[in-house]
């Protein structure tokens, strides 16, 4: 495939100075070089971005339809989201949260206290998704500890599952792409079956049987499950029912197991409910929130625990404390900013909003899914994927090219595309998204 041809002279010095001095995530750097060769994967250079588009260096715009790695949630630089940054900023910028406290992050925890109906009480700050997931697992081993069982150090997940790429967090995700390199350095969980609802009710039965069976076997050796509620976004945007959160949550407390709700991807409205577990009414013992939960302005994570979990951690002793910081932890920019949009999210007529932002997006993607023999066209909340199972190896990469030609960000996950838009996108946007993905797949199956 011929090189983009909108890279203005400006963006391709952007790009070219980029590759020579930056260290790319999630990237093979070697197929973005040299720049401007013809079969290299080129980068798009971003000059200001605004709602749901993003805008080059040559002024042309491109629709962010998997909202900047899932993070932009009514679109970027969202105005009450940017005044209550500005107004913070005029106030103060960072101080440390051991030792000190301040209003941002003060009334950021007491809102999600409230938002979960006082049952998750207890917010410890940090900076991003992979870092929620550490503090959650050495939370429920320290917890168990505190409580006197020490032997309780072992975690449950599920096929599939994703939850971060630091090495705790390595530990429990099945995404092999991500765990083959580091594998010596993992201390490996227990994988078990995922009730992906493309396989139908028997797949949650076995996920369900599998896991009773292991805790009635091994629950004086793990200290919790952790799932990512309703969606496995990176593992293939994998769906479940409410039924299985809920049969997890009974045997969790059957066995004396805490429970952990990786909601960074999920959480803040993308399911259609401000919290992905609340499709299930249920309650996890630590929850983990990322991504969206600013706006998508800047990195915060926050896990929420019970009173239960917080007061084991209550004594003389240290040790006993939870030692676990960063830096900017509670940062009061982060805070703020989450603040804003969370009182964005609990505005009237939200969940109807959401609803039909992914009715629109679903309704417009099925005929272009038919036409291409795609397979489980699916969505939760406003998040809208299907299967192409004829897809070439190379799909990914190919579509990505393709989708910036013609005006879209699009990073397809293996043979599946998806979308995942900003809250803040029109109709005539829904339609451009969705036109782009049609010339996209023309292009390239």
């Amino acid at each position: 495939m011929e090189a983009p041809s909108f890279f203005a002279k400006e963006a391709g010095q952007w790009e070219r100075r980029s590759l020579e001095a930056v260290w790319h995530p999630c990237t093979q750097m070697q197929r973005h070089l040299p720049a401007g060769d013809p079969n290299a994967l080129p980068l798009l250079p971003v000059a200001r971005a605004a709602g749901p588009w993003l805008y080059g260096f040559d002024g042309r715009a491109y629709y962010d339809a998997i909202s900047s790695w899932w993070t932009t949630l009514f679109g970027h630089r969202h105005p009450p989201i940017i005044a209550a940054i500005k107004e913070q900023l005029d106030t103060l910028d960072h101080v440390l949260l051991a030792g000190c406290t301040h209003a941002a992050a003060v009334e950021l925890a007491e809102r999600l206290r409230a938002l979960t109906g006082g049952q998750l009480g207890h917010a410890f700050f940090a900076s991003d998704g992979a870092s929620a997931t550490e503090i959650a697992l050495k939370m429920a081993a320290h917890y168990a500890r505190n409580r006197g069982f020490p032997c309780k150090t072992g975690f449950v997940c599920f096929a599939g599952g994703y939850h971060g790429e630091t090495i705790g967090a390595l530990g429990v995700t099945d995404v092999p792409l991500f765990r083959q390199a580091y594998e010596p350095l993992l201390r490996p969980a227990t994988i078990l079956p995922c009730p992906d609802a493309r396989l139908g009710p028997p797949a949650l039965e076995r996920a369900v049987c599998a896991l009773r069976s292991h805790l009635q076997a091994h629950a004086e050796e793990v200290a919790a499950v952790i799932v990512e509620p309703m969606v496995q976004c990176a593992g293939g945007m994998i769906m479940h029912s409410p039924e299985f959160l809920r049969c997890v949550r009974r045997l969790c407390d059957e066995y004396g197991v805490l429970l952990i709700f990786d909601e960074i991807a999920v959480g803040c409205g993308r399911t259609g409910r401000l919290f992905a577990h609340e499709h299930a009414g249920v309650r996890p013992d630590l929850l983990c929130l990322s991504k969206g939960i600013t706006g998508g302005t800047l990195p915060l994570a926050v896990v929420l625990t019970t009173d239960e979990v917080f007061e084991a951690f209550l004594d003389e002793r240290i040790e006993r404390g939870f030692l676990h910081s960063h830096s900017y932890t509670g940062n009061p920019l982060a805070c703020r900013a989450a603040c804003a949009t969370l009182a964005l999210l609990e505005e009237p007529g939200i969940p109807e909003r959401l609803e039909a932002l992914g009715a629109a997006f679903e309704r417009a993607l099925a005929p272009i899914a038919a036409q291409h023999g795609a397979a489980h066209l699916r969505r939760c909340g406003t998040l809208v994927a299907f299967d192409l199972p004829k897809a070439a190896e190379d799909f990914p990469r190919r579509a990505a090219v393709a989708a910036l030609e013609h005006g879209l960000l699009l990073r397809p996950l293996g043979r599946t595309v998806y979308v995942m838009p900003p809250y803040e996108t029109r109709p005539e946007e829904v339609d451009f998204a969705c036109e782009a993905i049609v010339r996209t797949l023309a292009d390239v199956l």
